[in-house]
């Protein structure tokens, strides 16, 4: 679910990602989240400051892009289903390091130095029980019996939920959200005219749960809004989700006889939780459902007085 991002570093081989991508096989369906979180506890090692460019096998040009960390780790899983021997792109976390002559350079994968060269400092600040995450490096080599390339940055680090897949409001809305619950009192097949019809729900959050990239998602929708179309015109928005009669505070009065139905619209919002990261993430969007009412008819009614009670049989003739 992570968007396409192009990395625009000009260099040979650019194209060998391709080739890696093309001997892919379908395998590696799962993901340990412990695999993707390198190294628990680890400080993500990135310049000190926007000018101060970390230098290691040339310096970065202007125009060179980092990819986000999610994308740079799809690339780096999918690489993994290449046989070592046959890759013609490798990938690595590491820490940027600055050695005593103010170069950066690579570190090493377990989060370590060069001898002489200090870890870089920080800023980056991850939300509670999240971990930080190293730098991605790459480098490539023309063919699989070339030497291989000089170490690139592709992508700065950064938290370990940012190499988590997302969950889009595309996908949110391909969910099987219920139908919201549309309750209207009275519901006899027929309402008077100025007489207030009650219409209540149920805001009750659900539990569905998807994968994302072959990882299991949690997800938790939760009807905010509700949206009433009483059939004659008139609509009624609110945040309510409205009570039964006698404590009802959600209603409406129709003003003219008629045949009509009720259809609510609830609007869903929503988190997620990838399975193994304690880390709940909002998805940006929302969901809608509807629900209507069988017909029923608008009547109007007159009191007038009577010789009888009319529920006597025979029935007086002026009932």
């Amino acid at each position: 679910m992570v968007g396409r991002l192009d990395d625009r570093r000009s260099r040979p081989g650019r194209d060998a990602d391709n080739v890696n991508a093309a001997r892919e096989r379908p395998a590696l369906r799962t993901i340990l989240f412990t695999s993707i979180l390198v190294l628990v506890g680890i400080i993500v090692a990135s310049p000190s400051s926007a000018g101060d460019k970390p230098i290691f096998g040339g310096e970065l040009s202007d125009d060179a892009a980092h990819i986000s960390a999610g994308r740079s780790e799809e690339l780096a899983r999918r690489n993994l289903v290449v046989p070592p021997e046959e890759r013609l792109v490798d990938y690595e976390r590491a820490p940027y390091c600055r050695e005593a002559a103010g170069m950066w350079v690579k570190g090493f994968a377990d989060g370590s130095c060069p001898d002489g060269a200090d870890l870089a400092r920080t800023s980056v600040q991850c939300e509670e029980g999240d971990t930080l995450v190293m730098p991605m490096w790459r480098h490539e080599r023309a063919t699989p019996t070339s030497p291989w390339g000089p170490w690139d940055d592709i992508d700065p680090g950064g938290c370990g939920v940012d190499l988590l897949p997302v969950l889009t409001e595309a996908d949110f809305r391909r969910l099987p959200l219920p139908a919201p619950v549309l309750t209207m009192q009275p519901d006899r097949g027929w309402v008077l005219i100025n007489i207030e019809t009650i219409v209540y729900t149920d805001p009750t959050p659900v539990t569905l749960r998807t994968d994302l990239l072959g990882i299991g998602v949690t997800v938790e929708a939760t009807p905010t809004r509700w949206t009433y179309d009483f059939g004659d015109g008139h609509d009624l928005v609110t945040r309510n989700p409205g009570q039964p009669h006698p404590d009802h505070d959600v209603f409406h009065e129709y003003e003219s006889p008629g045949t009509t139905t009720i259809t609510l619209t609830a609007e869903w919002t929503g988190r997620y939780q990838i399975d193994g990261s304690p880390i709940w993430r909002d998805i940006n969007g929302t969901a809608t459902t509807t629900a209507t009412t069988a017909p029923f008819t608008i009547e109007e009614r007159t009191s007038r007085l009577v010789s009888g009670l009319c529920t006597d049989k025979p029935k007086p003739p002026d009932c």
